[in-house]
């Protein structure tokens, strides 16, 4: 028996060798005879750089629908079964849809091709090695170092986010350890949380607070940075599913019957979020980032319903790293090309044969209602829609008059959901009769009617290339994009680098972080309204006593209504950019918006007004309290019998 232990060890001391260096192959190919060893990686500058760029390839694919989590909640629906071979979703298929597992678990990073622990073990590497190279300035060495901790301080968060206890890879084991020390244990999410913070705060010293060279540099760790993602961690440690979170009470560590998951709750945590989120945003606004204005070109007319469209569509899509000083980081490893094209409605008549815009990511129903109305607060508690009977009625249909001509094409007959919104519901959603500014349309007045029923140029005209809810994402579609003339002859993309934190989501984690703290104050609202001024939107403070009706107009004043008012304006302005699914599991509203509930868009089978605008049922959802965390796949388990699988797996 010891005999078969110790080989099985020694097979997976050769084959984690293997999976190591074989995804760092294209940086350590440095030898003569292409045999890459550590030694040679770290010889001199350019190799330690080399591997310096390797431990950030390991970064998610932030704007990879397969990486990430756009698919797996109610953010987006694709047609089912009927997906495009190009286009086969996993994370769709087993997350969306309730068919995830342990055998092979989807959007798996704790082994595999997306190993984090493959990351780390390489940070780690790093870290040992870096001091021993030759030719290195100290401020460099200092800085590159830093900048590996923030790595190791990510890819750790990023595991700890999904699966929560994990292994915490302080440093690399040498090849001559045992297997009881080979044989991890997974440590309490406090634990975890305390020692990213550790590493972050190590790394904050040693970085810029801005970049030298923007072009070659982007996406590489600063001061801003790091301080923000510290916020972001903080906040999530502060949050139910982390702080206080009763269900896990019985989750304990086999081995020695440690709890994983701290079973009171602590204010403090939030009182130390608050912080976090202040210190990110005052050393962001010293580097000079603020929230994003679109300026219009000389020969562009605009009125200020569509420039504000622009400033919210342009704070993610613009790719100027001179002016677009609203997006603190961005992933340059990962672009929105395929997100656009899977997004962009079929706009041309005249050249629908054109396969490149795919209109296969369509945000549900659910996502079209959680929009403001033009008076900025929710649909269901606006007092003019309850007494006029617009909610009720948003069912139904109404002619676009002149008073709609910048959103709507006037004469048009369409929802009354889509009336009357904030303008953040037109930058973010296309749908059937809607208007799209740009993509070769310059002109308020003539911009592109989206023509979204059956058979028509946006509608159901193929088996697969089809938004199966009725509307499509704007707002991730660049402006300047091109259609090609002729039939199918393409869609030019205006690439851009992915935004993994804008400001704006800092503004806010800042306001939910010091409500929880402290409750509703000035400071609280001035954060909020921040975002909602450059949303064209009165304040808070303002909006709700004024426009809502009269069991909601003291909404803003408690704690409680006050962290609903943030909740929805979060899931508001950062809409279809991957933060859902992660914002309602942190707050552990999961099983509440999605356990029974459908996922519904309008009867895009319809050519005809009437029967296209019926409420159809895609899918009724579940979510589990099992469905919190990821499953670890079974065969880890196996070979490491000190790892505890997550409850209800």
């Amino acid at each position: 028996m010891k005999n078969i232990k110790l080989k099985l060890f020694a097979r997976l001391i050769f084959l984690f060798f293997m999976v190591t260096y074989t995804a760092c192959e294209d940086y350590l190919d440095v030898v003569p005879d292409n045999i890459a060893t550590i030694d040679n990686a770290f010889t001199n500058r350019t190799m330690a750089e080399k591997f310096l760029f390797t431990c950030y390839s390991y970064m998610p694919r932030h704007a990879d629908p397969e990486s990430q989590a756009f698919l797996a909640c109610d953010e987006f629906w694709v047609p089912y079964p009927q997906l495009p071979i190009y286009f086969y979703s996993t994370v769709f298929e087993y997350i969306a849809r309730g068919n995830q597992n342990v055998s092979e678990p989807a959007l798996n990073y704790w082994d595999g091709s997306k190993s984090m622990f493959v990351a780390l073990r390489d940070c780690n590497t790093f870290l040992e090695k870096i001091d021993k190279v030759p030719g290195i300035y100290q401020y460099e060495r200092d800085r590159w170092i830093a900048e590996v901790k923030f790595l190791k301080a990510y890819y750790h968060y990023w595991l700890l986010r999904m699966y929560g206890p994990i292994p915490l890879i302080r440093e690399n084991l040498p090849v001559s350890s045992g297997i009881e020390e080979v044989q991890v244990k997974r440590e309490p999410v406090d634990d975890c949380f305390d020692y990213i913070v550790s590493l972050l705060n190590e790394a904050i010293p040693d970085l810029p607070l801005k970049l030298q060279n923007e072009v070659t540099e982007t996406g590489r760790a600063t001061q801003p940075v790091v301080l923000s993602v510290k916020a972001k961690i903080l906040v999530e440690a502060a949050s139910p599913l982390f702080n206080g979170n009763t269900d896990y009470a019985s989750f304990i560590r086999k081995a020695d019957g440690v709890q994983y998951f701290n079973q009171t709750f602590d204010n403090n945590k939030w009182e130390k979020a608050a912080i976090a989120c202040k210190n990110a945003i005052d050393t962001c606004h010293l580097a000079g980032f603020h929230l994003y204005e679109y300026l219009p070109n000389i020969s562009e007319n605009l009125v200020p319903e569509i420039l504000t469209q622009m400033s919210i569509r342009n704070s993610v899509a613009d790719n100027n790293y001179n002016y677009n000083k609203e997006v603190v980081w961005m992933n340059p490893n990962s672009t929105s090309d395929w997100l656009q094209r899977l997004s962009t409605a079929t706009l041309n008549p005249a050249n629908m044969q054109n396969e490149a815009t795919r209109s296969l990511l369509a945000p549900p129903l659910r996502i079209a209602e959680m929009f403001y109305t033009k008076n900025g607060v929710p649909i269901d508690e606006d007092a003019e829609w309850e007494i006029t009977g617009k909610y009720v009625e948003r069912y139904k249909t109404q002619k676009a008059t002149e008073v709609d001509k910048f959103h709507i094409k006037e004469g048009t007959v369409t929802a009354v959901l889509n009336f009357d919104r904030e303008i953040r519901f037109y930058a973010n959603l296309g749908f059937d009769g809607g208007l799209w500014y740009g993509i070769g349309k310059f002109d308020v007045d003539d911009q592109w009617d989206i023509q979204g029923k059956q058979g028509q140029a946006a509608g159901k005209r193929l088996l697969t290339n089809y938004s199966t809810t009725g509307y499509y994402c704007k707002k991730l579609a660049h402006y300047q994009n091109v259609i090609l003339p002729g039939a199918g002859a393409g869609y030019q993309v205006v690439d851009y680098p992915w935004p993994v934190m804008r400001l704006a989501d800092l503004y806010l984690l800042y306001a939910e972080a010091l409500n929880e703290a402290q409750g509703p104050s000035e400071e609280v609202y001035s954060y909020i309204d921040r975002v909602r001024d450059r949303a064209g939107l009165e304040p808070v403070e303002i909006a709700w006593p004024k426009y809502a009706k009269a069991s909601r107009k003291d909404k803003h004043t408690t704690k409680e209504g006050f962290r609903s008012i943030i909740q929805q304006e979060r899931l508001i302005e950062l809409a279809n950019e991957g933060h859902r699914y992660w914002e309602i599991r942190r707050w552990k509203r999961a099983k509440e918006i999605w356990h029974n509930q459908p996922v519904q868009g309008w009867d895009i089978d319809q050519d005809e007004t009437a029967a296209y605008y019926r409420v159809r049922t895609l899918f009724t959802r579940s979510f589990n309290i099992k469905d919190y965390l990821w499953p670890i796949r079974e065969y880890n388990l196996s070979v490491n019998p000190n790892l505890d699988q997550n409850p209800g797996w």
